[in-house]
């Protein structure tokens, strides 16, 4: 469960305590069995290595991420995509039937979307390349905001790509996209970037999202209920897209 220290991540860790058997976080402290820097493949190679350790691998929750007031655009792209790539690459071993993993992308990849270029999504499409941060940081401009987006389209593209590998084990990768989240990251986005006001007033629930339902749907995208679920995005967002979409 990579990115358990708090916010989604930990509510994460709450719903999913029958299943999972191992916690990772950033930082050392509370019920926690490993310490990882999912964008380090020496790491990330430990982390697969203890999990395997503990018999088989049955559910991966990937919400370790930076937003873009935490992070430069390269420590943006390293940790939110590249240690995404490496996560799913590294498990893929270890996947058996009925394995099956989320890894959290953001209703940001939604609002760029449409601009994204022929380029970018081929630079997208190898996350693990040597020169992948020097090209991505160009791509987005040097701006964290942008390079936030751009990675998390990249998760949803990673995770649709990597559906095709793990299904032909019987496993199943989906990502999920939260939209405004009342977490401590959440909020500090909120105050720093105007045009969230705008988002959160736009939002058909006219709130913001916790981050206990958007756990709910990372626990059911995981269990059994969802096993002919795959290689798909699911929107958490309150609405707000769809409302975009229509016109409203």
């Amino acid at each position: 469960m990579p990115g358990a220290a708090s916010g989604m991540g930990r509510a994460c860790v709450d719903r999913l305590r029958g299943i999972a058997d191992v916690v990772v976080t950033s930082d050392i402290g509370g019920a926690v069995d490993v310490v990882c820097d999912v964008s380090d493949p020496g790491a990330v190679n430990a982390l697969v290595a203890h999990v395997q350790e503990r018999g088989s691998f049955r559910a991966l929750v990937h919400a370790a991420g930076i937003s873009p007031t935490m992070g430069d655009a390269r420590r943006v792209f390293d940790v939110d995509l590249v240690g995404t790539q490496l996560l799913l690459d590294t498990f893929e071993p270890l996947v058996v039937a009925g394995s099956a993993a989320v890894c959290f992308a953001s209703s940001a990849a939604y609002q760029i979307g449409p601009y994204v270029t022929a380029e970018q999504e081929a630079l997208l499409r190898d996350p693990l390349a040597p020169d992948f941060l020097d090209r991505a940081v160009d791509a987005a401009g040097g701006d964290p905001g942008i390079a936030y987006a751009l990675a998390k389209v990249g998760v949803q593209r990673a995770a649709a790509r990597a559906a095709t590998r793990w299904g032909a084990r019987g496993g199943r990768v989906v990502s999920l996209s939260p939209g405004l989240i009342d977490t401590p990251m959440g909020r500090r986005e909120l105050e720093q970037q105007p045009p969230m006001q705008q988002m959160l007033a736009s939002t058909p629930l006219q709130r913001m999202g916790t981050a206990d339902e958007v756990a709910a749907v990372a626990a059911f995208l995981v269990s059994d209920d969802a096993s002919f679920l795959s290689g798909v995005d699911v929107l958490v967002d309150g609405g707000l897209q769809g409302t975009s979409a229509a016109g409203a």
